[in-house]
């Protein structure tokens, strides 16, 4: 090997080293660890030593609380990859038109990825969705004379989903708008010059035949983060809807389940727990690899 092979080879170790270290470290060594865990009655414990095989994997999927969970999971799914998609193409679409300021504009909407989902629960729920007069949305509904509305404590009808998806959609909606802008500016030019040629009109049938069969692949990838990140889906759930008292019984998307049934007070199941987030786990990469294959992710571009 060269002298510049050798130097070379060290820069990129030297690079990736740490972030391989990182990866390994916090990553791979816990991911493993929890599927050894899961074989194991590991309450209170993380080195148990009675082996349970698969015992875990039956009891969690017998529990009706964690099938009850990733219901609460497709229902906030439902909402919020449709929703955060529509937004963040249609407000793509509108940036890619402004003539000035665009940088403006982009940053904006990324600013609100950029805050921590803690801070933002917290503020959705002790100043815009407060159940009392004061807040925000109920002092503009007292000014029309609907009295104050417990917007977190109602299950019946579920009012607490209005804040867990807007809080939601506040945070995320900037990234994809900046994934659909950049996916927009590489659409060549002449083909809207070639459809305009062909008679089509500008507006919904140039975006129908032109622009959304452009923006396939991007549309794919945005939809597979969305759902993925709703599968992973803690910390606006577990900071609105819990309090000093717990967390109420509805509402529980499956990593605050699983908290509850590995950290909770009131038996620290690792073992379970462990379980259930393998479970999860191979829940999140079949519902991808489903989503993709029917999606077309990574199929060539037709000609």
């Amino acid at each position: 090997m060269s002298a510049r092979h050798r130097r070379d080879s060290r820069d990129f170790w030297l690079f990736v080293g740490p972030l391989l270290l990182g990866l390994v470290v916090f990553s791979y060594l816990p991911i493993g660890w929890s599927l050894y865990l899961s074989f194991f009655d590991a309450r209170g414990t993380v080195t148990p030593e009675v082996f349970v095989g698969v015992r875990n994997y039956a009891d969690m999927l017998g529990d009706e609380a964690f099938r009850s969970s990733l219901l609460t999971f497709t229902a906030f799914a439902a909402g919020i990859v449709p929703l955060t998609y529509a937004g963040a193409l249609a407000l793509a679409l509108a940036v890619d038109r402004v003539r000035i300021a665009k940088a403006f504009f982009r940053s904006v909407f990324f600013l609100p990825f950029a805050c921590s989902y803690v801070v933002a629960a917290l503020i959705w729920k002790t100043s815009l969705f407060s159940g009392v007069r004061s807040g925000v949305v109920n002092s503009v509904l007292g000014a029309f004379g609907v009295d104050p509305v417990a917007w977190t404590g109602t299950a019946d009808p579920p009012l607490y989903w209005i804040v867990l998806i807007t809080a939601r959609l506040w945070l995320q909606l900037g990234f994809y708008v900046l994934l659909f802008l950049a996916a927009l500016q590489r659409i060549p030019r002449h083909l809207y010059e070639a459809a305009w040629l062909d008679g089509a009109e500008p507006g919904w049938q140039v975006f129908r035949h032109v622009t959304l069969p452009q923006l396939r692949g991007t549309s794919v990838a945005v939809l597979l983060l969305l759902l993925i990140g709703a599968f992973q889906a803690f910390d606006e759930f577990y900071n609105i809807l819990g309090d000093a008292r717990g967390y109420p019984p509805y509402g529980r998307p499956p990593l605050v389940y699983l908290y509850y049934t590995a950290l909770g007070s009131g038996g620290q199941d690792l073992g379970r727990g462990s379980a259930g987030a393998v479970i999860l786990s191979v829940l999140i990469a079949v519902v991808t690899l489903v989503q993709g294959k029917v999606l077309g992710f990574g199929r060539g571009r037709e000609r």
